[in-house]
C-alpha cells in the first residue's frame, strides 16, 4: 500500500551514569576513587535510502527508541556507548515536529543523512571529583537524559512537473505518451490512487521528471475527496501543467476546472501560484466542429494572465512535442537548484537546555522553594550526609546563582528552605 505520510515518535539513547568505587587492591593503601564514566546513549539518525519510494513500512512500527548508554564500572572503566538508531526513509521526505508543524530537516538533494535527537552524555565518575581536599568523593554523576519528540513525516515527490486536472481529463494518458511510466489507466474517477512520476526525454535537449498529482476536486485542500492527501507533492514542482478535458465529454466547463484547480491549490499554499504555469487543452481530436472553438475560449481567458495554452491529443499525440518544449524552456528559465523546505525547528532551543533552569518561588507558609532539572540532577550525584558533600552543595548553590534569586525575594537569616523534593534547611548567610 501507497504511503506518504505518518507520525511516529522516537527516542535518542539516555547516557549512562558514572561509578562510584574505589580502589581495593592488596598493598595499595587508600587507593583512591576509580569509578569510570558512563557511555553516550545514541542518536536517532535519519538516512535516504534511495530503494525505498513509500512511507509504508512506519506503519507497522510507530515508536524507535535509541540504546542506552551503559553504566561506568570500577577501574576507570567507561561504559559502553549506545548505538545510534538508524532509521532509513525515501528521497524527499520532509521531517516535521508533530506539534508545532514546523519543518526539522528535508532528506533531499545533498541531504542524505541527518541526526535529529542526541543521545544522552554519559555521567563522570567518582574518579572526577578527586581534589586535595576532597580525597574520596562518595558521588557520581547521573547519564544526560534521552530527548523524545513526535514527528510527522511526509513523503513529498521529488519532480520538475507536476501535472494537475480534474478526474478523467487524460492525465495517466498524457503521461504514459511522454514517459516511460505506465499508469493504470480507466474510466473512473479516482483511477489514479498514488503519485506516477515518469521521466522525459526530448531529442536535443535536457530532461525532465514528471509526476502526476492524482485527481483533484472542489475543497480537496480541506480535506473532500481523496486529492488533499497528494496536494503535498506538488510543493517540490517548478512548473505546473494544467491538462483540461477542452471537449467537455462529461459536460464538464474546462475554464471554471482550471480555476477551481488554482483555487484548491492557493487554498494549500499560496506560493503555488508563483510557479510558472501553462494550459494542455486535452481531447481536440474530439472535438466536434459545431461553430465553436472551446480552444480559444481557454486561451481568451488565461492567455492574458500570461498562461500559455496548448492544444493537444494525449491519445494521438497531436502538439504534445510543442507542449514538451515549452516546458523545457520554462524550466530552463527557473533557477536550477532543487525546492528544499528550510529547517525551522530545533530541539534544544525548543527545549530551552532545561538542564540548566531551576526557579525559586516563596509558598504560602513564607517558605523558600528551589526546583527544578539543575537541582534534581545535582542532588542525583551529591552526597548531602557528609561534610565534603554538603560543602560542594553549598558552593554549588552559590555559583549557579541560586542564592542570588533567594536574596532578591527577600529571604532572611532564619527562613527556611526547601531544595528538591526532601532537602529542607534554615538559611544563614556566609
Amino acid at each position: 500500500m501507497f504511503a506518504d505520510r505518518v507520525r511516529i515518535f522516537i527516542k535518542s539513547g539516555k547516557g549512562g551514569d558514572g561509578h562510584v568505587s574505589f580502589r581495593r587492591e592488596l598493598y595499595v593503601p587508600a587507593g583512591g576513587p576509580d569509578g569510570g564514566n558512563g557511555g553516550h546513549g545514541g542518536d536517532i539518525v535519519f538516512v535516504v535510502d534511495k530503494g525505498l519510494n513509500t512511507l509504508g513500512d512506519f506503519r507497522h512500527n510507530s515508536k524507535y527508541i535509541a540504546e542506552s548508554g551503559e553504566e561506568g564500572g570500577k577501574r576507570r572503566c567507561t561504559g559502553k556507548d549506545g548505538e545510534n538508531l538508524i532509521i532509513k526513509v525515501p528521497e524527499g521526505t520532509v521531517i516535521y515536529d508533530d506539534e508545532s508543524g514546523k519543518v526539522i530537516a528535508d532528506m533531499s538533494g545533498d541531504n542524505l543523512q541527518e541526526t535529529i535527537l542526541k543521545g544522552g552524555r554519559g555521567g563522570k565518575g567518582n574518579m572526577n571529583y578527586a581534589t586535595s581536599t576532597m580525597q574520596a568523593p562518595q558521588y557520581a554523576q547521573p547519564g544526560q537524559d534521552a530527548q523524545e519528540l513526535w514527528v510527522r513525516l511526509e513523503l513529498k515527490v521529488i519532480a520538475d512537473v507536476g501535472l494537475v486536472g480534474f478526474p478523467n481529463v487524460g492525465k495517466s494518458t498524457f503521461l504514459s505518451r511522454v514517459t516511460n511510466a505506465r499508469p493504470k489507466i480507466a474510466n473512473y474517477h479516482f483511477t489514479t490512487l498514488n503519485p506516477n512520476l515518469g521521466v522525459v526525454d526530448l531529442d536535443g535537449g535536457k530532461g525532465f521528471v514528471i509526476a502526476d498529482i492524482p485527481g483533484l476536486i472542489e475543497g480537496a485542500s480541506e480535506g473532500v475527496g481523496l486529492g488533499h492527501q497528494f496536494l503535498r507533492h506538488i510543493e517540490r514542482t517548478k512548473v505546473i501543467i494544467h491538462i483540461v478535458d477542452a471537449a467537455s465529454t462529461e459536460g464538464r466547463d474546462p475554464i471554471a476546472d482550471i480555476k477551481a484547480i488554482n483555487k484548491e491549490l492557493e487554498n494549500y499554499n499560496p506560493k503555488l501560484l508563483e510557479r510558472p504555469q501553462v494550459i494542455a487543452a486535452n481531447k481536440i481530436d474530439v472535438i466536434y466542429d459545431d461553430g465553436s472553438d472551446p480552444v480559444q475560449a481557454i486561451r481568451d481567458a488565461f492567455e492574458p494572465e500570461g498562461i500559455k495554452v496548448y492544444p493537444i491529443s494525449a491519445v494521438t499525440g497531436q502538439g504534445v512535442k510543442e507542449l514538451l518544449y515549452a516546458v523545457r524552456t520554462l524550466l530552463d528559465n527557473f533557477k536550477d537548484e532543487p525546492v528544499l523546505f528550510e529547517k525551522e525547528f530545533d530541539y534544544d532551543e525548543l527545549m530551552d537546555n532545561p538542564n540548566e533552569s531551576f526557579e525559586v518561588s516563596v509558598n504560602e507558609d513564607g517558605v523558600y522553594v528551589v526546583n527544578g532539572p539543575k537541582i534534581d540532577k545535582m542532588l542525583g550525584y551529591t552526597n548531602l550526609e557528609s561534610e565534603k558533600g554538603f560543602d560542594f552543595f553549598q558552593k554549588f548553590m552559590k555559583r549557579s546563582g541560586v542564592l542570588d534569586e533567594l536574596e532578591k525575594l527577600g529571604i532572611e537569616e532564619g527562613d527556611t528552605v526547601i531544595v528538591g523534593d526532601y532537602l529542607e534547611f534554615d538559611y544563614y548567610k556566609a
